[in-house]
């Protein structure tokens, strides 16, 4: 992703419980703002981040309280990076199902991932030794 050196980063560490995910959209509509992102551009993105804490906490956490999800936010010139980390166990991208296919489409589930890639910039995934999936997105202000 991209480097600045005067990146500006707000964590949060939160529970793996869905009510949480309230504060993470107030504190990413409320950066996205400083960024200067309008607010359809600030929709898209919340759904995708959204999309990748639910994700973190049901398939990464299993719904376990005990475990966690941190998210960093890093203001850049221009854009916003998000990164989202889970204790889990990991997933391989690869498997994952196309939510186009035609036996998927009428599906309730499986379209998280589809909509990160569609409303973010850069999407990319790390699989650290120790466990746990890291997703970060990056998000640039349109030209």
């Amino acid at each position: 992703m991209t480097e600045a050196p005067d990146r500006r980063i707000v964590k949060l560490d939160v529970a793996t419980r869905i009510e949480m995910l309230d504060i993470v959209q107030t504190v990413l509509t409320q950066l996205c703002k400083i960024v200067g992102f309008e607010d359809e551009t600030i929709h898209y993105l919340a759904v995708a981040v959204r999309e990748s804490v639910v994700n973190a906490m049901k398939h990464g956490n299993g719904h376990d309280e005990s475990k966690r999800v941190v998210i960093q936010f890093t203001l850049l010139d221009q854009a916003i990076e998000v990164e989202v980390k889970d204790q889990g166990k990991g997933f391989e991208p690869r498997e994952v199902p196309d939510p186009l296919a035609p036996e998927n489409l009428l599906k309730a589930y499986g379209r998280g991932i589809f909509f990160m890639k569609q409303f973010m910039d850069e999407v990319t995934y790390e699989f650290p030794p120790r466990g746990g999936t890291v997703v970060r997105m990056l998000k640039r202000l349109a030209a």
